[in-house]
């Protein structure tokens, strides 16, 4: 599948690999690839977010989650933090359903690659519980304007 991402596209996807690696998870999921595509500047302007807005607000929807069940990080190791290691990552069902629908957009379009906002509106397109769709509401994201410009580009 990844051989029909355009760079930006690979480029978000390589961000969330890192976002996750960097936070310990075992799994890539649809937040990690929100917060991969805030990664760029353009992305994250039209979302009106920023990359560390994004990483402190899905740190701290982490540590209430954890804390429902009893587990308090105060005081231990949380944050964000590079790992090194040369296992792959593996995406989540979420991910990987994320991806599935972003390639239905290019498809739908009739691109010849999937773009970075392919990937963006298959995460907009996304409902609470899901972790992505989560930190958009926890970020304020107006997700219907953003669906707006990502439909006509040329009007921003």
């Amino acid at each position: 599948m990844f051989e029909r991402f355009a760079q930006d596209a690979r480029t978000a996807v390589v961000h969330a690999v890192a976002e996750a690696q960097g936070r310990g998870d075992r799994r890539i999921g649809t937040d990690h690839l929100l917060l991969g595509l805030l990664h760029d500047p353009g992305i994250a302007g039209m979302l009106g977010a920023s990359l560390e807005a994004a990483r402190a607000s899905s740190e701290a929807l982490d540590s209430t989650a954890l804390r429902a069940i009893g587990v308090d990080l105060r005081g231990g190791q949380a944050g964000w933090a590079p790992i090194s290691g040369t296992k792959r990552t593996p995406f989540n069902s979420g991910a990987k359903d994320l991806m599935r629908d972003a390639l239905g957009r290019a498809v739908s379009e009739h691109s010849r690659s999937l773009e970075a906002r392919h990937l963006l509106g298959a995460v907009l397109d996304l409902h609470a519980p899901d972790p992505a769709a989560v930190l958009l509401a926890e970020l304020k994201i107006d997700v219907p304007a953003v669906r707006s410009a990502l439909a006509n580009p040329d009007a921003a």
